[in-house]
């Protein structure tokens, strides 16, 4: 049986690159459904800011006239200087157990890099870390989040048949929400306030937090910096994300840590889980999925942690307990038993210290693999 490799442009063909996952996983018990909207703007050249200093392309392969797989190569050609790389990056890596499809996809990009001079190939990445990233090594039977991306276990096999190494690894935790704030954790925020003249602030509304939104993004430009493969947003790309997320977050779950003049110097976005919800509705908010997402949000018990960070200067100094203090009474609060890190770099032993004090459970490990070419 011959397997066609068909390079996809235009929004209605990258409306079938989206779908195809849908199609692969529906009916998963761990799979995480994403917004089938927000992926086919984010790999939409008209739609994402990224595409300023990006370049991309989009392949799927068909067997018998069905679809089995697909693949989208990126090069980001302000990681490769910010780095000093020249890398490619593959994401929305996704195919049938069968070896044959899984080459031919990843024979795309390699010639793509072959033409452009490239000398790596690594991933799964996105346009930038907004963008899931990640391949799933460890997990299979844990509920997968909307931030991460899931997969199936046999991915693994045909990236090694390929040649691909671990590049690096992120790592996830399963936290006990525990019934009354550790008073150890209290005490400590308290102590860390007033030393650095810092306060919580926790807004009533969502509009409550657009003075804020601007500046925490670029707390979390000067945060993230040295994380691997960062690359900073830009303001398009800043505006996009406050357009697209703050209109609809749950305010008591988000905490920004103020100096004394109002500028962010920490930081804790977090949602109640949608992945039950996201599995009901396969991805669609209409016209009767958001229902689904509504109720997730008033009735759960697991909430998922997305975002947080503290800028370098105030980093080593316990400024992050000012944010997990009052979220943690927040999470008690709503009800919920359980709270999922987002992903963590596993060499970043200051960010994973934090969660001794919630009982943790590492449950989940995602990989960035690498095959150097010659």
């Amino acid at each position: 049986m011959q397997i066609v490799i068909k390079e996809v442009s235009g929004r209605s063909e990258l409306k079938k690159f989206v779908e195809f996952l849908h199609d692969l996983y529906k009916g998963n018990a761990f799979w995480c459904p994403p917004l089938r909207k927000d992926e086919l703007d984010t790999i939409d050249p008209k739609k994402n800011p990224a595409y300023e200093y990006c370049e991309a392309r989009f392949w799927m392969a068909y067997k018998d006239g069905k679809a089995v797989g697909r693949i989208a190569a990126i090069i980001n050609s302000k990681a490769n200087e910010i780095w000093n790389e020249s890398n490619i990056r593959f994401g929305w890596f996704d195919f049938i157990d069968d070896a044959e499809v899984s080459a031919l996809l990843m024979k795309q990009v390699q010639a793509w890099a072959d033409e452009r001079k490239i000398k790596a190939i690594h991933g799964p990445l996105g346009f930038t870390d907004m963008d899931n990233e990640g391949m799933l090594v460890k997990g299979f039977d844990e509920l997968s989040t909307l931030s991460a991306i899931y997969n199936h276990e046999y991915y693994m096999q045909h990236m090694e048949r390929m040649g691909f190494e671990k590049d690096v690894d992120w790592v996830m935790n399963i936290i006990e929400v525990p019934k009354e704030v550790p008073e150890k954790l209290e005490k400590f925020a308290q102590l860390i306030a007033q030393k650095y003249e810092l306060r919580v602030f926790v807004a009533d509304k969502p509009k409550q937090l657009l003075p804020y939104a601007m500046d925490m993004f670029r707390a979390l430009n000067v945060a993230f910096k040295d994380l691997y493969g960062f690359v900073p947003l830009n303001e398009k790309q800043m505006q996009l994300y406050i357009k697209q997320y703050f209109g609809f977050i749950k305010t008591e779950y988000v905490c920004f840590v103020l100096d004394k003049n109002d500028k962010v110097v920490g930081f804790g976005i977090n949602l109640p889980s949608l992945t039950k919800a996201l599995q009901k509705t396969n991805g669609k908010l209409f016209p009767f999925g958001f229902l689904n997402v509504l109720k997730a949000m008033k009735n759960n018990d697991t909430i998922d942690m997305y975002l947080n960070g503290v800028l370098p200067e105030y980093q080593g100094k316990g400024v992050h307990t000012l944010y997990y203090n009052t979220l943690t009474k927040a999470f008690i609060k709503g009800g919920f038993k359980y709270a999922v890190s987002t992903s963590q770099l596993e060499e970043n032993a200051k960010a994973l210290n934090v969660w001794k004090l919630f009982n943790p459970r590492q449950h989940i490990t995602r990989r960035c693999y690498i095959k150097k070419l010659s």
